[in-house]
């Protein structure tokens, strides 16, 4: 019999093997889903709390390095093309000294602060790609008396600009808010009065840090100034390995309790069916094609249950209004349970396989 015949019959024989022993698949469906159920309704919502959490850490600006020029310090915008070819800087613009801006149809109304921003990709800063123009914040436009987000503003050196957009000020550029934006796509050696650079993870801030001082190519390195958010990285750190280690411990725990528990259920089914795979054994069948049946068979039914499990945690995540993990986290928790169930059956189908077929039959 080739392969392909040979799997096919295999797997018919589990399927009618699974449906013969409804009880003993109820269980193991029952066993793997609950098991789904717990470990989604403890550390699964505990997961989910913590990438919740590290989620705000890292919108509050826990991997922004802001680098300002105090006054003198001589940076340009070949700083940043420097600062941006660091390994592990996810992104990084620079900023314009700030310049008073007005309401173009209010001769000498109030007055937000406009900076050009240099940098290759405006995304970040909530602006649309290729962004021109002006962008506004909400604050901005209120206090120009642009409600209706259409206007122009005047800056102090005379240019003029239309708004074409509003953006919210990501964290690093609260403290500027209200705040106008007019993206420079020409970066050629411009004086800068800041450049933020977001670090692709908070493990690499201090080093980022530090790394980047010798590339400003300052004038007066005393008047210019490196800030980090190292309180929060150090908080993002930690979370992620005390909920970390707790989520894993309890998992390792409860799918280690689900293993022993299955292959007692198998063992005993095993026992229940010792004629029937004597009678196997004493027709032909070998000792892998048994071992292999078995944990088919099992297969078939944990691939049940962990379905099964999963829909019911995350309905149940839902109906208390509880975060959910990662979907690689729920997926690798229901192929875990799974592998747990066909390796909890290896041992109770050896154990059929070497038995004798002969004094198997024997067996009232």
């Amino acid at each position: 019999m080739t392969a392909f015949p040979m799997a096919r019959a295999l797997m018919r024989e589990a399927l009618l093997a699974a449906r013969a022993q409804r009880v003993g698949s109820i269980l193991t469906v029952a066993l793997v889903a609950s098991v789904i159920v717990a470990v989604m309704l403890t550390a699964g919502r505990t997961v989910g709390a913590q990438q919740a959490v590290l989620r705000t850490i890292d919108d509050a600006g826990s991997r922004a390095i802001v680098i300002r020029d105090d006054g003198g310090a001589g940076i340009t915008t070949a700083a940043l093309l420097r600062v941006s070819s660091l390994d592990h800087v996810e992104w990084a613009a620079a900023f314009s000294n700030a310049a008073d801006s007005t309401n173009s149809l209010i001769g000498g109304g109030p007055s937000v602060a406009a900076r050009f921003v240099y940098g290759d990709d405006t995304r970040t800063l909530g602006l649309p790609p290729d962004a021109t123009g002006a962008y506004a914040s909400a604050n901005a436009l209120r206090v120009l008396g642009l409600h209706d987000g259409a206007g122009g503003i005047t800056l102090s050196t005379g240019a003029e600009y239309g708004i074409d957009g509003t953006f919210d000020p990501p964290d690093f550029l609260r403290q500027f808010d209200p705040l106008v934006l007019i993206p420079e796509p020409d970066a050629t050696d411009q004086p800068v009065g800041m450049i933020v650079a977001v670090a692709d993870s908070p493990e690499h801030i201090e080093s980022l840090a530090t790394a980047i001082a010798p590339l400003l190519g300052a004038i007066d390195p005393s008047k210019a100034s490196i800030q980090t958010s190292e309180a929060l990285a150090e908080l993002h750190t930690l979370i992620g390995e005390q909920l970390g280690g707790f989520s894993n411990a309890l998992v390792v725990g409860v799918l280690g309790i689900t293993g022993a528990l299955l292959a007692v259920i198998l063992s005993g089914l095993v026992l229940l069916r010792r004629k029937d795979f004597g009678r196997r054994r004493a027709l032909g069948a070998s000792r892998g094609f048994i071992v292999a049946l078995l944990m088919t068979q099992t297969g078939i039914v944990g691939a049940i249950g962990a379905a099964s499990g999963v829909v019911a945690a995350l309905v149940l995540l839902a109906a208390n209004h509880d975060p959910f993990p990662a979907g690689a986290y729920t997926g690798a928790l229901a192929l875990l349970s799974f592998l747990i169930a066909v390796l909890a059956a290896v041992f109770p189908g050896v154990i059929a396989s070497v038995r004798d077929p002969v004094k198997e039959l024997r067996v009232p």
